[in-house]
């Protein structure tokens, strides 16, 4: 409770009003999810930064999303190489348990994460700074700027679906066609999400494509830097 003089608790506000004005609109939703369990045919795997809403982006209501979410979207290596992680955990939870259909790994434009795979950051940042080699395979050979921040973000989100194929799990559900994998990148500023199309051999603005992403894919070569190419 809130003594005088202090600032209002907005975020006990926005607890009340949910549970006042939005739950009982869709509490039989809700109570279906409890009583039938949760059967969401999307785990979508996307960076943490706040400006990327999956609900908002895709339409999807309570039970249709699982949702991973991390700095900068990126999948850890099925190897092990870089410890376990609960993104890790997810995936193969998604994949085994709840048996998605569907994998979307969504990065964005303005990306903190690739801007300080690039600059580095604080060596207090002890867990931050392991992590963001995951992202290093993306990284041109250039000096850092918007052009290249936005190319290294797209192939970011290449080489991340390049290490889903890497999980027995979800290359033996790919290739038995049980599953797709769809990479997207978000450009915040446009209100657009780009995606990963195969065949057109890129990224292609979601007003433009025939697909919502395509997968498993053909050799990635970015144009401009064919010797840094990742493929699947």
């Amino acid at each position: 409770m809130n003594h005088a003089g202090d600032a209002p608790d907005d975020l006990l506000s926005r607890l009340r009003q949910f549970h006042s004005d939005y739950f009982p609109l869709h509490q039989q939703r809700f109570q279906d999810l409890v009583s039938q369990g949760q059967h969401p045919k999307t785990l979508f795997v996307g960076c943490s930064d706040s400006r990327l809403v999956p609900y908002l982006l895709t339409g999807a209501g309570p039970g249709e999303l699982f949702i991973v979410r991390n700095v900068g979207a990126f999948i850890p290596p099925y190897d092990g190489s870089h410890g376990l992680h609960g993104t890790m955990a997810a995936i193969e939870f998604a994949v085994l348990h709840l048996h998605v259909e569907r994998i979307i790994v969504c990065g964005h434009s303005h990306c903190g994460a690739i801007r300080a795979a690039y600059e580095g950051v604080s060596d207090e940042a002890i867990a931050l700074k392991a992590w963001l080699k995951l992202a290093s395979e993306a990284l041109l050979p250039v000096q850092p700027g918007a052009e290249a921040f936005r190319r290294t973000e797209q192939r970011a989100v290449v080489l991340q679906l390049e290490r889903l194929m890497d999980y027995p799990m979800v290359r033996r559900a790919v290739e038995e066609a049980r599953l797709t994998l769809h990479g997207w990148h978000y450009v915040i500023e446009d209100g657009e999400i780009h995606v990963f199309d195969a065949l057109r051999g890129g990224f292609v603005a979601a007003s433009e494509a025939s697909n919502s992403g395509t997968g498993p894919y053909r050799p990635y070569v970015d144009p401009d830097a064919p010797e840094q190419a990742t493929s699947l």
